[in-house]
């Protein structure tokens, strides 16, 4: 079954409230896509009429299985497309989120494919996100907020929670990258703020919203 670039937005939104909070209200999913929630509530009946979710009035919306596998191809579209435009075509991971909302609605499943095959199969976009191989199915890692990691513990960053241009630009100014070392060497008690080492090499302060959005492994 084929669906409107609407309908596929809808999906993914769902899909990304899930993870969160389950079942995902009208008001969630309104402020998310920025609409009427009178809006929301038709798409949410053609969404229901074809099998994509659970939908019961004033208790919001969960996908089921179909919508699930549906929500998981966009995502693997999105994040293949933000690899390939960050690694084969040189634009900065701060540049790619917009481009790749609108090719992830390329939904040839030969071209998706062989994109792949050509990328080398990646397991996580530029973000740190796990990309869903064909079947759907993703790699998984424990990972932390960088604030929660105790003082002089060295960890990677493997993901940004926070994946807005301004973020990415910010740590690109700070050189952090997922896969840069990272050490929280001081912490000020009236902001939150820390110092962190970065490669072992210099030190940079960064605030603790910032700090909530970069992802670690240990």
């Amino acid at each position: 079954m084929s669906y409107t670039i609407a309908e596929e937005n809808y999906i993914k939104a769902i899909w990304r409230l899930q993870q969160q909070a389950s079942p995902v209200s009208t008001n969630d999913l309104s402020t998310a896509l920025q609409t009427r929630p009178a809006s929301v509530t038709d798409m949410l009946k053609r969404l229901h009429e074809k099998k994509i979710l659970h939908h019961e009035p004033y208790h919001g919306v969960t996908l089921s299985n179909e919508g699930k596998k549906v929500a998981l191809h966009i995502i693997r579209r999105h994040r293949l497309w933000e690899f390939f435009l960050v690694e084969k075509l040189q634009f900065g991971w701060d540049q790619v989120h917009a481009i790749a909302e609108e090719l992830e609605h390329v939904s040839s499943k030969e071209l998706i494919d062989r994109l792949d095959a050509y990328l080398d199969f990646p397991k996580a976009d530029p973000h740190g996100d796990p990309i869903p191989d064909r079947s759907g199915k993703m790699e998984t890692s424990k990972r932390k907020a960088l604030d929660t990691l105790p003082l002089h513990t060295k960890a990677k960053v493997s993901a940004v929670t926070d994946q807005s241009s301004d973020i990415l630009e910010l740590l690109q100014h700070k050189k952090i990258n997922i896969g840069t070392q990272v050490e929280i060497t001081k912490r000020f008690a009236f902001d939150a703020s820390m110092e962190i080492k970065i490669n072992n090499d210099f030190t940079t302060p960064i605030t603790a919203q910032l700090a909530q959005n970069i992802l670690v492994t240990i």
